[in-house]
């Protein structure tokens, strides 16, 4: 069975240390919520498993079916089966959609010949525009359009374990539904592992998760079931930063480096 170990995992940017020690693990088929306020480390934690440059490893391990992950560049680590669905996804002109899904597949030893047949199956299990399966890489999409891109190319590639970096971001209702159960659907069709990471308990309404993590001031505060997201609809994160005892700003060891790549629409620690 697939699955993806995270252990004592330390990571830091900008001369801060952000993730003070995560220990999780996914499996195959099963879906993993991660939910905090603002600044927690969210989306550095998935910017860390995906290999993303301009953060530093300072202890811990992250390992994909007994593969080390922390050894391999980003390339390599979605070879082996790691899918990030961006919190923004990137504009690419000049590179249709099926030419990044072919050249992807023939990268992993896959068969590449089906691409066209499973995007214009999947776009329409999702209300993708077919038209917009031959237009660059996302280039003048809406938000909502390019969260919909991302989840076809999941879906086509077909990786062991994917990390969802707030896929529910610009999706009205009726997309975030289609979104969510074609994710779901590909845990009970294909064994996919999920990290969703979201600051809303809505995506949780669709794609159902076997369990909730919170995260505060980088480490994960409490794990649990549906009780975790009513505790957060009551009375927000007040209760469980207190169960946080480190102070939520910690300096990194020297050499550190900012994030040259930083999000242009958030914070690149959040």
């Amino acid at each position: 069975m697939t699955e993806l170990v995270i252990s004592g995992l330390r990571a830091a940017a900008g001369g801060r240390e952000i993730l003070r020690g995560i220990d999780l693990t996914v499996r195959g088929g099963e879906v993993h919520a991660v939910m905090g306020p603002n600044g927690s480390g969210k989306s550095t934690l998935s910017h860390v498993l995906m290999g993303r440059p301009g953060y530093e490893v300072l202890g811990g391990s992250i390992t994909l079916d007994g593969v080390d992950l922390l050894a391999l560049p980003a390339w390599k680590r979605a070879a082996a089966g790691l899918f990030l669905a961006m919190q923004y996804p990137t504009e690419v002109p000049g590179v249709a959609v099926q030419t990044l899904l072919e050249e992807a597949l023939v990268a992993t030893g896959k068969a590449s010949g089906d691409v066209r047949r499973l995007m214009v199956e999947e776009a329409e299990l999702i209300g993708f525009d077919e038209r917009f399966l031959v237009r660059p890489l996302n280039v003048d999409l809406s938000g909502g359009e390019k969260k919909r891109n991302e989840t076809l190319q999941l879906a086509v590639l077909q990786p062991k374990v994917a990390i969802l970096d707030e896929i529910d971001s610009g999706l009205d209702v009726d997309a975030l539904r289609a979104v969510s159960r074609r994710v779901e659907g590909l845990t009970n069709e294909r064994g996919l592992g999920v990290l969703a990471i979201t600051h809303y308990s809505r995506l949780l309404t669709e794609l159902h998760a076997d369990r909730i993590h919170v995260l505060v001031a980088g480490r994960i505060v409490a794990s649990g079931g549906p009780e975790v997201v009513d505790e957060l609809e009551r009375s927000g994160y007040a209760a469980y930063r207190e169960l946080d005892d480190t102070p939520a700003a910690v300096a990194a060891p020297t050499g550190a480096l900012a994030d040259p790549f930083a999000d242009p629409f958030g914070d690149p620690l959040a």
